[in-house]
């Protein structure tokens, strides 16, 4: 070690280090399951995540000088590859799922295979959904003026094909990989949706920054949101120890072809009717019925 790297002593280094593992394995232990175990790779999962939209849309994606003979082996190609990441990063991720006993560990590797196989057969209805959703975006937006455009250059769009990754991930039984997807997307757009929230086809989200979708959320067919919308919890259930009761269904149901303009916050299970239309800024905690027109001024007094 060169000596501008020298350690002053008075920094007591190695009394630190013995203290940070006491706190490791002692006081504050957080490990999971008592093991020292890899975590999935927020690199490896971003290099998949090129991969699969590559596969998805070779030429906006992949590389735009593919020929009809070339195409389907680059997107084979492209595809072996993030499929061999994908099953690994999901191995890593089963010893960190609820579901999976450290007993069961010599089963991750075929069950990682399996899972990964499950995924690479829900592509192609995977592309669909995300197809419907680049048309809700086409016909939803005045200013766009392609699918390439909206391809390349929409947060909303492009959270919205994370999050159709991660939810196929999340239900197969991948849930901190999908976790790890949905918070790269946040990351890169701004728009952070739960991979466990449903949402139905033709989904498209304008603008896109500071949307927030929660978990057990469920949106129909044909559902825009603008930026900074708020589909959230009004409380949070809690058992007879006050421990958070995870999973309860705490998020707003949207009906289909539901409108939610900007900065609007939806919270609790209520459910806003089909073909309604929810204003800016609204703050919304009851249900509405169909064909609502919910804005600003007739929110207050309630």
């Amino acid at each position: 070690m060169s000596s501008h790297h020298q350690v002053p002593a008075s920094f007591q280094l190695s009394r630190v280090v013995a203290d940070l593992r006491h706190s490791r394995e002692e006081t504050h232990k957080i490990r999971h399951l008592g093991r020292v175990r890899e975590l999935p790779s927020r690199e490896a999962l971003e290099e998949v995540l090129k991969g699969l939209f590559a596969a998805l849309f070779p030429t906006h994606y992949g590389r735009s000088d593919l020929t009809d003979e070339s195409i389907d082996f680059f997107v084979g190609s492209v595809l072996s590859v993030a499929l061999n990441t994908l099953s690994e990063q999901i191995r890593r991720g089963l010893y960190f799922s609820s579901n999976s006993n450290l007993e069961a560990e010599a089963t991750f590797d075929a069950l990682a295979e399996k899972l990964t196989t499950q995924f690479a057969s829900e592509l192609p209805a995977i592309r669909a959904l995300i197809v419907s959703d680049i048309r809700a975006a086409m016909s939803g937006d005045p200013a766009a003026t392609s699918i390439s455009e909206i391809l390349l250059c929409y947060p909303g769009v492009s959270a919205a094909i994370h999050y159709r990754i991660a939810h196929a991930l999340y239900e197969l039984g991948a849930p901190l990989l999908a976790r790890f997807i949905s918070e790269i997307a946040h990351s890169k757009t701004g728009v952070d949706i739960h991979p466990g929230a449903k949402i139905g086809e033709g989904f498209f989200i304008d603008h896109g920054t500071g949307v927030v979708i929660g978990q057990t959320a469920i949106l129909g067919k044909n559902v825009r949101l603008y930026q900074a919308v708020t589909l959230g919890a009004k409380r949070f259930p809690e058992d007879d120890e006050g421990n958070l009761i995870k999973g309860a269904e705490r998020h707003p149901i949207l009906e289909d072809d539901v409108v939610i303009y900007a900065g609007a916050t939806v919270l609790g299970r209520i459910t806003i009717g089909a073909r309604s239309t929810i204003g800016g800024n609204v703050w919304l905690t009851r249900s509405v019925p169909p064909d609502s027109n919910i804005s600003q001024a007739q929110t207050l007094g309630h």
